[in-house]
């Protein structure tokens, strides 16, 4: 088995890893019989499996809607794609077990918003081919999280990805307020070298890249063209996108480590979201190769997922940012939070044959810290 190949097959055991157990228990309609709770306050039980649901989804989403079909690969994930067919309507219908909180509470806007993405990146697998029952339960779903203001920091993205999915999901009501307010507020809060403000200030941590950037552009890719303001904004957008995977891939160590700053590390090598979107969409800024990011992120997965304790005995992931931690959970984390870090594996929507599959090259920092020649870096205006 050659490297690259070996390298997706490695990406695609770790994915399923990580989703097996909630795609499964939802499949059966006991998740919440079964998944663990680690966190530090009690009240995170009413938000916990919406988090474990929609985040796994934002990640898996591209490989389920243009995996391959044939094979080994494409039956598995012809079975993922039911189970997580089976997982919405687990998680919406109301007659369920499984049923989630969608409108208690300010938190669920949050994950609403993530399996929002998920559909707007995998709209055949998770929402053609739903039943339409499911599908009129998962659009009140979303919309029950109209009754809660979300917070003015990024956040209002999470508004604006639910009205960019319910829009997809041909819902004439859809508010395209909720779309101009986030977009145009982060314009605002745009700070330079592809770095926005979370809010009003500049925070130092992953948020750029947990949530800001990749839900700009999917919100436009989505809505972007019902109006002249938004697709007037498109091309920055995405050119601002394109600079913080170059940053980024800059950030991640010749062992495969990150630096561990700020809140939500958690989360894991879900900071890498902005660099695998990025990725997958083939915007690349040069001189990265895919290649080299595929590298990069194989070591950053390899070095996270591999330490012990990552998993606790049933297969479920624990606090930690690299193994067991529970220390570094904030308030706001439980087990369902820890589902973001599958947002790395955005580039399996990409075919086996993708250049990102192909061949091999080291990333800057092992360049960098083996004495070879690499590029200089300089920040971008715009």
């Amino acid at each position: 088995m050659d490297q690259q190949t070996s390298d997706r097959a490695y990406w695609i055991a770790t994915m399923w890893k990580i989703a097996d157990p909630v795609l499964t228990a939802l499949a059966e309609r006991r998740l919440k019989a079964v998944m663990p709770v680690e966190g530090k306050t009690d009240d995170r039980r009413n938000y916990t499996y919406l988090e474990a649901l929609g985040r796994l989804l934002a990640g898996i989403a591209p490989w389920l809607e243009t995996g391959p079909a044939d094979g080994e690969e494409g039956r598995l994930r012809e079975k993922a794609a039911a189970l997580a067919r089976e997982a919405i309507d687990a998680g919406t219908d109301p007659a369920s077990p499984d049923y989630m909180n969608f409108g208690e509470g300010y938190q669920p806007i949050v994950d609403a918003a993530f399996l929002a993405q998920a559909i707007l990146r995998a709209p055949t697998e998770l929402w053609d081919r739903l039943h339409e029952r499911v599908r009129r339960n998962a659009v009140a779903a979303l919309k029950a999280t109209r009754t809660r203001k979300p917070h003015f920091n990024n956040w209002l993205l999470f508004a604006a990805t639910i009205e960019a999915a319910l829009c997809r999901m041909g819902e004439p009501d859809w508010d395209p307020m909720r779309v101009d307010f986030a977009l145009k507020q982060h314009e605002q809060w745009y700070v330079g070298d592809g770095t926005y403000g979370d809010g009003p200030e500049y925070h130092a941590d992953y948020y750029n890249s947990f949530v800001i950037q990749p839900m700009l552009v999917d919100v436009l890719e989505a809505v972007g063209d019902r109006s002249a303001d938004w697709s007037g904004m498109a091309d920055r957008i995405r050119k601002r996108a394109r600079r913080l995977a170059a940053i980024q891939e800059r950030s991640i160590s010749p062992e495969g480590t990150f630096p561990p700053i700020g809140r939500s590390l958690a989360y894991r090598f879900g900071a890498f979201h902005a660099l695998a979107q990025t990725a997958l969409r083939r915007e690349l800024p040069e001189p990265l190769t895919p290649a080299q990011v595929r590298c990069a992120l194989t070591a950053v997965i390899r070095r996270s997922v591999e330490q012990p304790g990552t998993f606790d005995a049933g297969g479920w992931l624990t606090i930690g940012f690299c193994g067991h931690q529970p220390e570094i959970g904030e308030s706001y984390i439980s087990t369902g939070s820890l589902y973001l870090c599958s947002v790395v594996f955005l580039p399996l929507g990409l075919p086996e044959d993708d250049p990102f599959w192909r061949g091999e090259a080291e990333w800057t920092s092992r360049k960098a810290w083996s004495g070879a020649a690499f590029a200089i870096d300089r920040a971008w205006k715009g």
